[in-house]
């Protein structure tokens, strides 16, 4: 069982940046690909970014491309969100999720998931 545990999300105005990060319970880290998804209210859970297990493969929604960096430290069991440049349409809970197959960008496949981070962008 993998515990996720997100942090490092608040308020800030459009433009602005932000870094989240997700910290690992299990020692096996490094053995799962690790997503990032978000939730704006009265909307559905969408896919953000995906990374590979050694880090060296990446993917994102088309919507964060250029402005989001998704990286992992398998030393420490984290995962990180960078966000930059950020827009209102932003704001969303942010859920870091752990998967043992690279390449899905449907929740559904996950199998692990953190309780969320809330990021809300003012304009």
């Amino acid at each position: 069982q993998v515990q996720l545990v997100e942090s490092g999300g608040r308020l800030v105005q459009a433009g602005g940046s932000l870094r989240l990060s997700c910290a690992a319970s299990e020692r096996t880290f490094s053995s799962y690909v690790m997503g990032w998804f978000r939730q704006a209210p009265g909307k559905e859970r969408e896919f953000v970014a995906v990374i590979s297990r050694t880090g060296s493969i990446t993917r994102y929604a088309d919507s964060v491309k250029g402005r989001f960096t998704i990286s992992r430290d398998n030393a420490k069991n984290t995962v990180y969100l960078q966000m930059n440049m950020l827009k209102p349409e932003d704001t969303a809970v942010y859920y870091c999720a752990a998967d043992t197959t690279y390449g899905h960008t449907s929740g559904s496949e996950y199998d692990y998931w953190g309780q969320g981070t809330q990021v809300t962008v003012s304009s």
